[in-house]
């Protein structure tokens, strides 16, 4: 399983860098078309097909990195199972909050089929597709997260 979660690490780390890339590459060439009367009018509707996967992707990498946002200040101070209860509470949380957006963005998907961007021959299902398949990549991130926290010793929890 480690192998398989590196190598989806590795895929979404090229795929969220080329996403970046063209985001700031459409945006900036729009700006500078758009300053001499020649607007690039696909630009935005492209960037915000782009945000949307990178904004997705991109939280399923720092899943899996391990890099998520916490404030451990006060919980530190707690008992050591106390810590590891309350992070086994939270990734069940999180698993929970990530199979609901995954079928309510397929859900979403399904709505927007018909609906197209302004600039491009495209369905709009896209860009929300990235609502279902991100939560989908992130749900495997958290449970792998929630394996490592059940069988890490208690005594191994508290300041790094």
């Amino acid at each position: 399983m480690k192998t398989l979660s590196h190598k989806v690490l590795l895929v979404e780390e090229a795929v969220t860098s080329f996403l970046l890339v063209v985001i700031t590459t459409l945006v900036f060439a729009s700006a500078i078309a758009r300053t001499i009367h020649h607007p690039i009018n696909w630009a935005q509707d492209v960037s915000l097909l782009a945000f949307g996967w990178l904004t997705f992707i991109g939280a399923d990498v720092v899943i899996r990195r391990g890099d998520l946002i916490r404030i451990d200040m006060i919980v530190n101070k707690f008992p050591k199972i106390l810590q590891k209860l309350l992070m086994v509470v939270f990734d069940v949380l999180m698993l929970a909050f990530l199979g609901i957006l995954v079928i309510y963005g397929a859900t979403l998907v399904s709505q927007s089929w018909l609906r197209t961007f302004n600039t491009l021959p495209l369905s709009y299902a896209w860009c929300t597709l990235a609502v279902p398949v991100g939560s989908f990549l992130m749900f495997f991130g958290i449970l792998e997260k929630f394996i490592h926290d059940i069988k890490r010793p208690v005594q191994d929890w508290g300041d790094k």
